[in-house]
């Protein structure tokens, strides 16, 4: 499945760290920065997830949420939250299903061995649940800046 730049963005429901199940269509009114990630308390998942926190009054005063998705419990979700202060919703996916409706789980390598995951990729969607921007197969380094960039471009 891909989705499309200008389309509306698929609604979903899932469990969050707040303990409540939250849906995208919760944040009409508001942007949302949208992006998956593979695993909780690893290296460049950390690395990301420290970046969206720092950055993370920038968003908010340009109308922006963040919201974190991996296939993580929300057990997981919270110890990660705990430990390095993250002040936005982890959402688990479990059953990667959100994931394939944005077409980010797909097979993936390392050392050789093929495996199913999710491909780090961010979204920005708009008040109106359009999905205005894509970044796909990111690499960590510079991404947010180049995020927020791209949203104060359009501010």
């Amino acid at each position: 499945m891909h989705i499309e730049e200008g389309a509306l963005a698929p609604d979903f429901t899932l469990p969050a760290s707040n303990g409540e199940q939250v849906s995208l269509s919760d944040f009409r009114g508001k942007q949302v920065l949208l992006y998956f990630y593979p695993k909780d308390l690893t290296a460049s998942c950390t690395t990301q997830a420290c970046n969206f926190r720092d950055a993370n009054p920038e968003f908010s005063a340009h109308n922006t949420v963040i919201l974190g998705i991996s296939t993580d419990p929300v057990k997981r979700h919270l110890t990660f939250i705990e430990k390095h202060n993250l002040p936005f919703l982890l959402l688990a996916d479990e059953e990667h299903e959100v994931s394939e409706l944005y077409g980010v789980w797909q097979k993936k390598s390392m050392y050789g061995k093929q495996y199913m995951g999710i491909v780090r990729s961010t979204f920005l969607i708009d008040a109106e649940g359009m999905l205005v921007k894509e970044w796909r197969k990111v690499k960590v380094k510079g991404h947010i800046e180049a995020a927020l960039a791209y949203i104060q471009e359009q501010s």
